[in-house]
């Protein structure tokens, strides 16, 4: 018997996954024009959600781009998409595309948005620890597109994950326009030295992570002195731990970073506090109620 398809929805449709389709014509395919989050659900719980969508409207209020729903509204159609695929560890995305326009640039040519909202398993990740390069691609500029907008244009992110792969490693660290340590392609990055947590700071051009502020939190009650600061990649090297933070990371020791290895190349006493302490709070979300 064939396995029961995953239930997408799209601006007011729960359709197959086989079935749920957008316009060639919409703004999101042709430009990337639009936002999105992606979320975890833990055992019928969605964690954090409150501050997902508030940075989903961030986002979208940047672009000039109306969320044809309420944040409350949308938070039930994120649960009911959960339930409804009857999933209780899933990952959700949430995508607001611009919507069917023309083959031109102007947004006045969408009239309306669409709300794509997916749930589905989650794939984790095999390792458990990475290794990492330094990517040449740098992280845009703030006065280019604000990393802050977690648009669905991630071509610069893209392009440092090929670099990764090219390198036969997991994950890239993008530099900004100075040179400094900023981001991996997909998570937040911190190091530890001298018992002291150091990550970069909003102002080095990041996308400020949920799972980050998380940790963070996490941090200073177990009474861990941490420091947002801009940080050079001669610190990363010479770094007693570093890991990263992600909604699909969690808390990923980071051992390797353009071959130096990151302290005795193992995860540190730190890193292992806070992602024990990370996996007690994962449950603490909103319940789907399954």
């Amino acid at each position: 018997m064939a396995e029961k398809e995953n239930l997408v929805y799209i601006d007011g449709y729960f359709l197959p996954k086989s079935e749920a389709k957008i316009s060639v014509y919409d703004h999101g395919l042709l430009y990337g024009d639009g936002v999105f989050e992606g979320i975890r659900a833990y055992n019928g719980r969605v964690f954090k959600l409150e501050e997902h969508i508030k940075r989903l409207y961030h986002s979208a209020n940047s672009i000039e781009l109306s969320i044809p729903m309420s944040q409350e509204d949308l938070k039930k159609k994120i649960l009911e998409t959960i339930r409804r695929n009857g999933l209780k560890d899933a990952y959700v995305r949430v995508v607001v595309t611009r919507g069917v326009g023309d083959l031109g640039l102007d947004p006045r040519k969408c009239p309306k948005s669409s709300i794509i909202i997916i749930a589905d398993r989650i794939t984790l990740w095999k390792e458990k620890s990475l290794k990492a390069i330094t990517a040449s691609t740098r992280r845009n500029a703030v006065t280019a597109l604000n990393p802050m907008i977690k648009s669905l244009n991630y071509l610069n992110n893209i392009l440092a994950k090929l670099e990764a792969n090219r390198a036969n490693v997991s994950e890239a660290i993008m530099l900004n326009q100075q040179g400094l340590v900023c981001e991996g392609t997909g998570d937040n990055i911190f190091i530890v030295k001298n018992r002291v947590i150091a990550t970069p700071p909003p102002s080095a051009n990041i996308l400020v992570g949920v799972t980050r502020d998380a940790v963070i939190e996490l941090a200073s009650k177990e009474g861990l002195k941490v420091e947002q600061r801009d940080i050079t990649v001669h610190e990363l090297y010479n770094a007693d731990e570093a890991f990263f933070t992600g909604t699909a990371a969690e808390v990923m020791p980071l051992v390797d970073v353009d071959g130096r290895r990151i302290g005795n190349g193992e995860p540190g006493p730190i890193t292992r506090k806070l992602m024990e302490k990370f996996n007690g709070i994962k449950e603490s979300g909103t319940p789907c109620k399954l």
